[in-house]
């Protein structure tokens, strides 16, 4: 066992990388004391003064990157082979996504986000009123909708295409094959990796560290604790120690299960506040709020405030946007290595499309109720309660009290406070135990199941990072970290863009030609059915003359190769080709016969004549009429390899077959459907379909 960790073990990538976490925790313990938050403040005004609009067009670009791949004709590419399924049901995966996606930071900021924005609005709105309301949410949606779930789609898209459609590992730097090629395994690749753990360690802790204060500030709203540095600290060691036992669980049992729990829990506090609250209006302001947001899309996503920012005695003093959105865009940055590989690590088997819809959709709207639920319940407190709800006054004291302020004004104050903090705990177990597995995956060369060691060390440094920043500069140190380390992956997410497009463009003039497959070994046709080549034009958009420029110099020595005498004599019965022919054998006699039977009997009882005729992987139904045939319906399997045009380098020949079942007409092909999504009700109303097409209905 320990030959086969060391032989994903990249000690290039681990020493350097942990080494540079170690150095950053023992420097900070040794001379933090000497940081202070004015100190962590020139530092974050700094990054943002000179690079912020770095942010501003680079998370801009990431939306329209994305919304761009939705509509090609790139969405129709598999993240995966193309038999592959996925292995989570849309709810598990829809709870992991957001989960390890949004956990704290949404329960931190949800109210005292907008709670900020309705008191302090920005371009000089007054406070506190009806427009300010109105905008405290359209402004809040901004940072935590489209763009926020875009980030992390860049780099989990990539990384699920070139991990599981093209064979790379599953690491940053394999995202960048068509730009680097072999350098990818070289010291330009290892730099990529180092960059993304570190800005993921940092990014991680940002969250952690915002958690653990507002666990703490639970705990003094209850009037357990007060909320010290020290209590934070403490309550990283507990909650690092459950995250390192969920790590060692492992992904199916660890990871799946918290994120289901947490999602139930936090869907039931959820529910909670929207029942117990202005319920109406909240539906009201969700629907007005949406609306708002999608007309300002476009001004607030370039918005840099560049003016401003010239304007007498503003120079020294951060504007709205260096304050709230070049933070919130770093942050996400800085999460997008770890969110994008955890996503791209649990959606192999969809198609583009579909994983933009998935990402990019779903946890946006969760994301929105959410925000509206709470935020808004905020809003509405302070704007009809005479004196107030106190809340303001809770969110000027500390950010990480508003969520508990709101509470106080409803019912079960005490045990929805409870309850909020287990969902913080619960998220905090979720987000560092996934991003211990993600970062020992870029740490061992993209192995899968990376060591135990590596996953506990990587937990642990993850709380020891939160627990420095806590200590040095409290809040503002968190959001420093997360914007400094966030700058060098800005640059390298730019890169992965231009070679997903590379890639993808690579495919595409691939496919023109339609795509060819590998002989299947044969020995006989009757035995086998695999044909020798099998040209598929599923995916053929260019006719004429743009699919003939297309074609290879070199495709007639190609051809000779496949099926010259020499391929002939080396044909040989694989283990796969033999596992293919058993699924294909049971397919037609557990599920292609019995319907095509079920529909003789009935096709009888109306004066038709049937013949069923039945090859070893190809069965035929004939209707008759009088004795001449009316129609003719069959389902042939097939099973192929594809051979690799995009990338032939990656491809050694070998793999599993690709096994499909297919139907034949008279007319020419129908239905075209991998053999899983086939089954006896779906074969008898395909059948009618094209009967009745056939019929002139």
């Amino acid at each position: 066992m320990l030959a086969r960790h060391l032989k994903h073990f990249n000690p290039t990538v681990t020493l350097v990388s942990g080494g540079l976490v170690l150095l950053f925790v023992v420097l900070g313990a040794l001379f933090g004391g000497n940081w202070t938050e004015n100190d962590w403040w020139q530092v974050r005004h700094a990054i943002t003064d000179w690079l912020g609009w770095l942010y501003i067009v680079s998370v801009g670009f990431f939306l329209l990157f994305v919304l761009y791949l939705w509509v090609s004709p790139f969405g129709r590419i598999k993240l995966g082979r193309d038999d592959d399924e996925p292995e989570f049901t849309n709810l598990t995966w829809f709870a992991m996504l957001f989960s390890a996606g949004m956990g704290i930071g949404l329960l931190f900021w949800s109210v005292a986000e907008p709670i900020a924005h309705f008191t302090a609005p920005p371009g000089g709105m007054e406070g506190e009123s009806e427009t300010a309301a109105r905008h405290a949410m359209t402004l809040t949606f901004f940072h935590w909708g489209l763009h926020a779930w875009a980030i992390y789609i860049v780099v989990g898209l990539a990384l699920s295409y070139f991990a599981f459609r093209h064979g790379l590992p599953l690491t940053i730097r394999s995202t960048l094959y068509p730009l680097l090629g072999k350098h990818i395994h070289g010291p330009i690749g290892y730099a990529v990796e180092i960059l993304a753990i570190f800005g993921t360690i940092f990014g991680v802790a940002t969250s952690l560290g915002l958690g653990v204060q507002q666990i703490g500030g639970g705990l003094a709203y209850l009037g357990v604790a007060e909320n010290t540095p020290g209590l934070q600290v403490v309550l990283i060691a507990i909650i690092t120690a459950i995250a390192t036992i969920s790590v060692v669980s492992g992904l199916k049992v660890g990871i799946r299960r918290l994120s289901e729990a947490n999602l139930v829990l936090g869907l039931l506090l959820l529910l909670f506040v929207l029942i117990a609250g202005p319920t109406i209006f909240l539906l009201s302001m969700l629907i007005q709020s949406i609306g708002h947001y999608v007309s300002s899309l476009a001004t607030l996503t370039f918005r840099t405030e560049a003016v401003l920012s010239i304007m007498p005695g503003q120079e020294d003093e951060p504007t709205w946007g260096q304050w709230w959105t070049m933070f919130y865009w770093a942050w996400w940055i800085s999460w997008a290595p770890f969110v994008g590989m955890f996503i791209a690590r649990i959606s192999r088997g969809r198609t583009i499309r579909q994983f933009i819809t998935g990402v990019l959709l779903v946890p946006t709207i969760l994301t929105f109720i959410w925000l509206v639920v709470f935020g808004g319940s905020a809003i509405y407190m302070e704007m009809t309660q005479p004196d107030g709800a106190g809340i303001i006054t809770a969110s000027g004291e500390g950010p990480e009290l508003a969520l508990f302020a709101l509470l106080g004004n409803l019912p079960w104050d005490t045990v929805t406070a409870i309850v909020a903090m287990i969902v913080i705990a619960t998220y905090f177990v979720t987000s560092s135990d996934s991003a211990s597995l993600v970062v020992d995956i870029l740490a061992t060369d993209g192995n899968p199941n990376p060591p135990m060691a590596g996953r506990i060390f990587w937990a642990v440094t993850e709380g020891a990072v939160a627990a420095v920043l806590l200590l040095t500069g409290g809040l503002i140190a968190l959001q420093t970290g997360a914007i400094a380390t966030a700058i060098p992956f800005t640059l390298i997410m730019l890169l992965i863009c231009w070679s997903l497009v590379k890639g993808l463009r690579a495919e595409r003039k691939a496919s023109l030609v339609g795509a060819t497959f590998t002989a299947s070994p044969r020995t006989t046709l009757e035995a086998q059915r695999l044909d020798p080549i099998v040209v598929d034009t599923s995916d053929l958009e260019a006719e004429g003359e743009a699919a003939a420029e297309s074609v290879p110099d070199d495709w007639r020595p190609f051809l000779q190769r496949m099926l010259g005498p020499k391929a002939e004599a080396t044909a040989t019965l694989t283990p796969e080709v033999q596992q293919a022919q058993q699924r294909m054998a049971e397919f037609v006699e557990k599920t292609v016969l019995p319907a095509f039977k079920t529909l003789r009997n009935e096709l009888q009882q109306h004066g038709r004549q049937i013949e069923i005729d039945r090859l070893p992987y190809h069965v035929a139904l004939r209707v008759l009429r009088d004795g001449d045939e009316e129609f003719f319906y069959a389902i042939r399997c097939r099973a192929y390899r594809r051979r690799v045009l995009t990338f032939p380098e990656l491809s050694d020949g070998t793999g599993k077959p690709i096994v499909r079942g297919e139907v034949v007409l008279r007319g020419g092909m129908g239905a075209n459907r991998p053999m899983s999504e086939w089954s006896r009700e779906i074969i008898i109303r395909d059948f009618l379909n094209e009967y009745s097409k056939w019929m002139g209905w």
